[in-house]
């Protein structure tokens, strides 16, 4: 067996800058996050009504009224600020309560009510586990963790598998849950669903895929034709990947050598999944895959340099992704998706431009080398919240891609944040400093 080079994270997978461009006013938004972590945490340890007791502090996204409860995705982006901002110990508690969460329900819920039951978020937790892992060297935390985490892999291989071999988004969702969800996205949407002449049977099947998409944490875009749980998404399989790549080093780090192999081997299968089902060769390009009717998806999204971020995909193929730049990038950062029409103003496309979004395009782009473009879009996007930082005295939840305001397509009131925006911001200008440095690609260590 060929020896893996550790490098003890993926999450970590980020390019060296080495100069930082020169923005004034990206100091005052520093010591905004620095002097605001605190309004963020909250502590609970019982369940009261519908909240979930964690056993440690942990952060929500905001200090305002909504987002109250910890939330699985947003606390990904969040923990990377906490660390480099000098809080490692909150990055635990957060990652520790995830994992009690898995330990006690068998996934991460959503977020941390009784009423994200029927739901997980996209997984991010062996990412935080690395992360963590790193920070600590405590291999017998590293042990329990890693024997978590395979539970939480194991329900999405069993509860989320296509007949693909590839991955998609799902729910548990009752009855009644499928009809709240037709009304509130109806409303989210701008329509009423019920005055559409649509049968039972499908507006029943448009509340899943509403729940399902909720489960994405893109909830609403036009990836999916509104029918999410028949598609294989792409940035939930590179996590996937990311995940098997993960528990190959955590087994060689745990000495346990026998499954190093396995974990490689459904890593280098997931990739050629994906290659096969969502690469198009004609337009040299990836896209969801719509497994049901056997097609791709239509629409470019950011969500496409989540398999630059993940390393899933061969060097030779990371030019293509690249030229998603044409139809993405804008002058303060990448559209979530592509400017085109579409039946509904979803929130998650054109003109809005999200931080997971500009977080895994900038460091996916820096992991295969594409330092110019990773730098550009981190300077567009940082420009976008100091600018409007300056007239609102805030961050928020997600940006104007265009003018770098928070003139934005909204789905509800959309809540000052301070969560993945603070991380992302942190991030992004540390990259920038060149106080980050790469990870190899998952290509360069896998094969025996």
């Amino acid at each position: 067996m060929k020896k893996i080079l550790i490098v003890m994270s993926a999450a970590a997978g980020l390019a060296f800058a080495g100069c930082r461009p020169q923005n004034p006013d990206v100091p005052a938004v520093r010591e905004f996050i620095r002097d605001n972590w605190h309004t963020t945490v909250q502590h609970c340890t019982a369940d009261t009504a519908t909240l979930i007791g964690l056993p440690y502090p942990y952060t929500v996204p905001t200090a305002g009224a909504m987002f109250r409860e910890m939330y699985y995705w947003d606390t990904f982006f969040t923990n990377e600020g906490l660390v480099r901002d000098g809080h490692p110990e909150l990055a635990k508690g957060n990652t520790d309560n995830l994992l009690y969460m898995v330990r006690r329900f068998g996934k991460v819920y959503n977020g941390s009510r009784t009423y994200y039951e029927a739901r997980s978020q996209t997984p991010y937790l062996s990412m935080m586990v690395d992360r963590i892992y790193r920070l600590t060297g405590d291999k017998q935390w590293l042990a329990d963790a890693y024997q978590t985490l395979k539970e939480e892999y194991g329900f999405w291989m069993r509860e989320r598998l296509t007949p693909t071999g590839l991955n998609r988004y799902g729910s548990s969702a009752s009855d009644a849950l499928v009809d709240e969800f037709l009304v509130t996205g109806g409303k989210r949407l701008g329509t009423d669903l019920f005055d559409k002449g649509y049968t039972p049977e499908r507006l029943h099947k448009l509340g899943l895929d509403f729940v399902a998409e909720a489960e994405s944490g893109w909830d609403f875009n036009p990836r999916y034709d509104r029918r999410c749980a028949d598609f294989c998404p792409l940035d939930l399989n590179a996590n996937l990947f990311m995940y098997e790549v993960n528990f190959a080093r955590f087994a060689q780090e745990l000495g346990r050598t026998d499954e190093i192999r396995e974990w490689i081997a459904k890593a280098e299968l997931r990739r050629a999944r994906i290659l096969q089902y969502c690469y198009d060769p004609e337009a040299k390009q990836f896209y969801d895959y719509d497994y049901v009717n056997g097609r791709r998806s239509d629409v470019l999204s950011g969500a496409v340099f989540a398999l630059l971020y993940s390393g899933a995909v061969p060097r030779e193929y990371a030019g293509d992704i690249v030229q998603a730049l044409v139809r993405l990038e804008f002058p303060y950062g990448i559209a979530a998706c592509e400017d085109k029409p579409y039946d509904y103003p979803y929130q998650w496309s054109y003109p809005n431009t999200w931080p997971p979004v500009c977080f895994y395009a900038v460091m996916g782009l820096a992991r295969y080398g594409y330092g110019k473009e990773a730098e550009r879009i981190a300077v567009k996007w940082m420009k976008a919240v100091t600018e409007s930082f300056k007239t609102t005295g805030n961050l928020w939840e997600k940006y104007n891609a265009e003018t770098g305001t928070t003139d934005v397509s909204n789905e509800y009131e959309m809540p000052a944040m301070l969560g993945w925006t603070a991380g992302t911001f942190i991030c992004l200008d540390d990259y920038l400093a060149g106080e980050m440095q790469p990870d190899p690609l998952p290509s360069e260590y896998m094969s025996y």
